[in-house]
């Protein structure tokens, strides 16, 4: 836990310093307790466990911190339903959960969604993959990082 001012106590050190870390354009992929992030991260990206954290409360806790890339179509992406739950017309409620954190931030861009294999490839690219103990199904979202005009940095 975080003890600081300002800091929400669900940010580990090691994500803090992930984010910090992060460039304009890189990628977090916030990973639910289905994603296989420990065979995506043996290709490159850190691993930050967060067992036992659900995705929302992860997501709005680093809204707080991470500006998102304004120069993309969208700033967030998630994983597109394979083709038997396309059929069977699975609902997938967390995905309006995200719309509304990002809405909150300021982000009033529709997820993108990215097909299953593609999802996997584009994570073993991104920087980070923190490994939640979320349980929806579908639950993966990955943010790209954007900049903080210098009029705004102190």
């Amino acid at each position: 836990m975080v003890v600081l001012k300002g800091i929400p106590s669900v940010l580990s050190p090691e994500l803090l310093f992930a984010l910090a870390q992060m460039g304009h354009g890189d990628e977090l992929v916030l990973a639910d307790a289905n994603f296989p992030a420990s065979s995506i991260c043996a290709c490159g990206p850190k691993e930050i466990r967060a067992d036992g954290l659900r995705i929302p409360q992860l997501l709005e806790a680093i809204l707080k911190l991470l500006p998102l890339d304004t120069y993309v179509p969208s700033p967030a992406a998630v994983m597109h339903l394979v083709d038997g739950d396309k059929q069977r017309s699975l609902a997938v409620p967390v995905w309006d959960t995200y719309t509304q954190l990002l809405a909150e931030a300021g982000s009033l861009t529709p997820l993108e969604k990215v097909e299953r294999f593609a999802f996997y490839e584009r994570a073993k690219k991104s920087f980070a993959v923190v490994a939640t103990g979320e349980k929806a199904l579908y639950g993966n979202l990955i943010l790209k990082k954007g900049i903080i005009p210098a009029e705004l940095l102190q």
